[in-house]
């Protein structure tokens, strides 16, 4: 089967259900969502940007979703929905796609799971196999755990939160309504806490917890360290990539988002509304203010409370470019002290 089919759909039913203003024929069959590169007739494709233009005008898809100025660029034939937000409809059409195509969850818990002392499972949640649910632990309704995967003791999983398998959400952990963990992620070991002691290290137990809110999406084999004595806290939708660690006592504000191989040493706080790019550093005990976005691989080594664009990169170049600029760099501050000597010798 072609990547990403599923049973035929009619245009009339996507628009029923998503809306959008559609331009040709509501009965042409649709049986993918596809790039404008790889789209055929029976594809459904996006411009997102106007700069793909040319992709657009050349694309065989059999219908695009367009902004209104756009649609004029649209080949002969193909059918059009025109949005304000073309993108935002793709991310929806997804949803709604994946729904039709995805195997009803088997409700009710496996045979072969292991459930606790006092644990408290909706009728309608999903225990696969081999999981493991901990003494007076929650499950939410229509909540998803999947095989393999162990809920400590005393955490609670909110409603339709789906957690895959071999996910381990350690004890007193938290996550609201409708969030997503993918394999491998680990929430709630011990935060990394040691107390040096005649040359060796003393272990800190880590005696706080992970609380998630709602709409989270945590990546696969992304580590959230439980707080030493205050919980660490991911505020509702924020948005983790994979690879990502976050460490004890952080607090995430809402609807932030983080690439994959993010760090976060520990006690940092950062506001609502930020972005992170891929292998971003951000050291303890700093404060990120709302609104703002690092771009990748940039390490924050102080505190930053305007709202804007922050880059730390040095920019790429070929080896022998680069060492040269970086050894300027290097000297850069002897440079500035002879350039302020010159400059009052011939100051009047």
């Amino acid at each position: 089967m072609t990547p990403g089919a599923t049973a035929p759909v009619r245009l009339a039913d996507i628009v029923s259900g998503l809306g959008g203003e559609l331009h040709g024929d509501d009965q042409r069959v649709i049986t993918r969502i596809a790039s404008l590169e790889s789209a055929d007739e029976t594809s459904l494709s996006f411009l997102a940007q106007a700069r793909f233009k040319p992709l657009l005008q050349a694309t065989r898809a059999g219908c695009v979703l367009v902004r209104a100025d756009m649609l004029p660029l649209v080949p002969e034939g193909a059918s059009a929905i025109v949005t304000p937000d073309p993108y935002l409809y793709y991310a929806r059409l997804t949803r709604w796609w994946l729904a039709r195509k995805r195997q009803s969850d088997t409700v009710g818990v496996h045979g072969s799971a292991v459930i606790g002392q006092g644990v408290v499972i909706h009728p309608t949640a999903t225990v696969g196999a081999f999981a493991v649910i901990g003494d007076r632990a929650v499950i939410g309704e229509h909540a998803v755990i999947g095989s393999h995967t162990e809920v400590g003791a005393d955490a609670v999983v909110g409603s339709a939160t789906r957690i895959a398998s071999r996910v381990a959400f350690g004890h007193d952990c938290r996550i609201g309504a409708r969030g997503t963990i993918h394999s491998g992620a680990v929430i709630g070991a011990d935060g990394f806490g040691f107390a040096p002691f005649e040359g060796r290290w003393e272990k800190i137990e880590q005696l706080g917890t992970v609380v998630i809110g709602d709409d989270v999406d945590v990546g696969a084999n992304t580590c959230i360290d439980r707080g030493a004595l205050d919980d660490t806290v991911l505020s509702d939708g924020v948005k983790l990539d994979n690879l990502i660690q976050i460490a004890h006592n952080v607090r995430i504000g809402a609807h932030t988002a983080m690439a994959g191989c993010v760090g976060v040493a520990g006690s940092a706080r950062i506001g609502a509304g930020c972005t992170f790019g891929g292998a971003a550093m951000i050291l303890g005990h700093l404060e990120i203010g709302d609104g703002v976005h690092i771009s990748a691989a940039s390490v924050v080594m102080s505190s930053i409370l305007k709202p804007g664009q922050y880059s730390g990169v040095f920019p790429i170049d070929d080896n022998g470019s680069w060492e040269k600029n970086a050894a300027t760099l290097r000297q850069l501050h002897t440079l500035r002290t002879r350039l302020r000597a010159l400059e009052k010798k011939i100051t009047p």
